[in-house]
């Protein structure tokens, strides 16, 4: 009996020690997700309230980096290639710091995305700079909030507002070449790789052979300023496959030789077993 109070004493304590209590955050994580033209744009940031204080020059001192949000530092992501402020940003993570002043603000786009607000920034880091002005809002805005803005088909302004400040910076996203590239895929038709990829799906899945001869060989014939020699291999296989055995070693020894130009032991001795089994080594 003892033993069995003991045991239940024990259970009891290790659960008293190991509970925790889950209380509310300070300062909220917010994801928020937009897309501008074709382009997926994510900010992380945490967002502080104004409860009872002065914020900017106070809390938030002027002419000095801040993370723009709590805790972790404030993280924007983008899915292409941006433009901001005439600077144009690889797609990827990066941090939004800013340096707020009475009358306009710093904003930093920088390439590092760890936490921690460093004293200085490391120019060679930075990949947009650009000063906005401060618009007065006529009303205090209690939980810092980032929003987007002023949505157009290629634009959007990110906005960053609390307690009486706003300011916000326009990122631009390139639809029109975007756009264009994909006009120019459809109406210029499927690419030598499209080809080559129905034709090999055809080949491994037992489907109609005598489409996927048309596509390897469209896909080769597209190509003919620079073979490559894993498609001619494919070709071969296809043309075998389909009846074709003369055009099956035509394509075997092509592949062959640019193979052992290129070095590839693997498609050379691929090439040389299926050249003997249909009798032309």
């Amino acid at each position: 009996m003892n033993r069995i109070i003991l045991s239940l004493f024990v259970a009891v304590f290790t659960l008293t020690v190991n509970a925790q209590i889950t209380t509310p955050q300070p300062s909220p994580l917010q994801k928020i997700e937009q897309i501008v033209g074709l382009t997926d744009i994510t900010v992380e940031y945490s967002r502080p309230g104004v409860k009872g204080r002065t914020i900017f020059g106070d809390l938030v001192p002027f002419n000095e980096i801040w993370r723009t949000g709590a805790n972790a530092n404030t993280k924007i992501t983008f899915s292409t290639d941006v433009t901001i402020d005439g600077n144009k940003i690889e797609k990827g993570s990066y941090t939004i710091f800013s340096i707020p002043a009475e009358k306009s603000w710093e904003i930093v786009i920088y390439e590092e995305t760890k936490s921690g607000t460093p004293k200085k920034l490391d120019e060679t880091k930075i990949v947009a700079k650009v000063n906005v002005a401060t618009q007065n809002i006529p009303m205090v805005i209690e939980t810092f909030t980032i929003s987007f803005d002023d949505m157009t088909t290629n634009a959007a302004v990110l906005g960053i507002m609390w307690e009486n400040t706003y300011v916000g910076f326009k990122i631009e996203t390139p639809v029109e070449e975007m756009v264009t590239k994909q006009i120019t895929t459809v109406m210029n038709g499927p690419s030598s790789n499209d080809y080559y990829a129905a034709a090999v799906y055809y080949l491994e899945n037992g489907k109609d052979i005598k489409k996927a001869q048309t596509w390897i060989d469209k896909s080769v014939e597209m190509t003919a300023d620079s073979p490559k020699f894993w498609v001619l291999h494919r070709q071969a296989l296809i043309h075998a496959k389909a009846g074709n055995k003369k055009g099956a070693i035509k394509a075997a020894t092509a592949s062959l030789k640019l193979a052992e130009k290129a070095g590839n032991a693997g498609y050379v001795k691929m090439n040389e077993t299926y050249l003997k089994e249909w009798g032309a080594m």
